[in-house]
């Protein structure tokens, strides 16, 4: 399966264009989150997606709320959030939010390190794992490197051990890739990032 992946859209409306023109080519669309802007524009920042015709797969950021985003996503888009989908056989399973907490201050939409744990044990398969934030390790530095992921995440990777997983959150780190066990993680940023992935 063919899929076009990218996170922390944040509002780029000539990067939307490029996805939305790239998402022709696909199978399978995901977003990882960063839709919009603290908490501000979630609805423009759909409608910025709204030519993408092939299944669309969300999680949220922590620029916006699980509930804005279900508001707001076009039609036939599925949001997850502790939670799954099989879409032509591929399994996906998904993780919204930042994990574990930012000092961002109240507009930022985070969960607890223990919370991220209770809500990935619900899933003991998956090909795909869409995640807002990064493992801890991998994809996870700031500026001045400090390593800023989740070790509930990196512990589900671990245990689950999917073909991918791919985050965003830490812009300093997009492009960022690496392997945890047999998992390929990617931290995929506002672009156009293409994988290959078989049920």
């Amino acid at each position: 399966m063919k899929i076009l992946a990218f996170s922390d859209l944040h509002m780029a409306r000539a990067r939307a264009r490029d996805i939305v023109a790239a998402s022709a080519e696909a199978d399978l669309v995901i977003g990882a989150g960063d839709f919009c802007n603290m908490r501000q524009g979630i609805d423009e920042a759909m409608a910025m997606l709204a030519g993408i015709t092939r299944p669309f797969v969300l999680v949220p950021g922590n620029a916006e709320s699980l509930d804005e985003l279900r508001g707001a996503a076009p039609a036939g888009a599925t949001i997850l959030h502790g939670s799954g989908v099989d879409v032509s056989g591929l399994k996906l399973f998904g993780l919204g939010h930042a994990v574990p907490e930012t000092p961002f201050g109240q507009w930022s939409c985070d969960i607890s390190e223990a919370e991220a744990e209770r809500l990935l044990a619900e899933c003991s398969v998956a090909d795909v794992l869409v995640l807002h934030s990064p493992p801890k390790g991998l994809g996870d530095a700031t500026s001045t490197g400090l390593s800023v992921g989740s070790t509930a995440i990196r512990e589900a990777i671990v245990r689950i051990q999917p073909k991918l997983a791919v985050c965003g959150h830490i812009h300093d780190s997009w492009g960022q890739r690496g392997t945890i066990g047999a998992t390929e993680v990617v931290n995929l940023g506002p672009t156009v990032n293409w994988f290959e992935v078989t049920p």
